[in-house]
């Protein structure tokens, strides 16, 4: 495996257990309560530092601090993206009202259409892979 598909295969995993995790709260009703997506940093953390570690195992003395960065940044990013994607058709297409009860719980005057949300859910992601990466190195 060359380096650079580190980012992007754990990048696709970490994607993948978030989707699966999303999925298994709305199995049981859970996925309208912001409070357990306090569990994706978890997920996203794990995989970050994954991939930091794979990485830097396959580099051994030529490890740099920089690279380390970029394959963190890259590899949470890569799951954002993903994972926004997933949350976007999810919203849109297999859950149309998905956005009109998960908006309830808050009493606003402001009018907040899909790509709000979509935004603030990526926004989220970015935010939370800087940090981690950050942490991690």
């Amino acid at each position: 495996m060359k380096s650079s598909s580190v980012p992007l295969v754990y990048g696709a995993l970490v994607a993948v257990a978030l989707i699966a995790y999303f999925l298994l709260l709305a199995l049981f009703d859970l996925h309208e309560n912001p409070i357990y997506s306090a569990l994706n940093i978890v997920i996203t953390g794990f995989g970050i530092y994954l991939a930091i570690k794979k990485y830097r195992a396959k580099k051994a003395a030529k490890f740099k601090y920089q690279k380390g960065f970029k394959t963190g940044m890259y590899t949470g990013f890569t799951a954002t993206i993903i994972f926004t994607i997933f949350f976007a058709f999810y919203a849109t297409e297999l859950e149309p009202d998905f956005l009109d009860r998960l908006l309830t719980m808050w009493d606003s005057d402001w009018y907040v259409n899909i790509g709000m949300v979509i935004f603030t859910v990526a926004l989220m992601g970015f935010a939370t892979t800087v940090v981690l990466t950050l942490s991690f190195m």
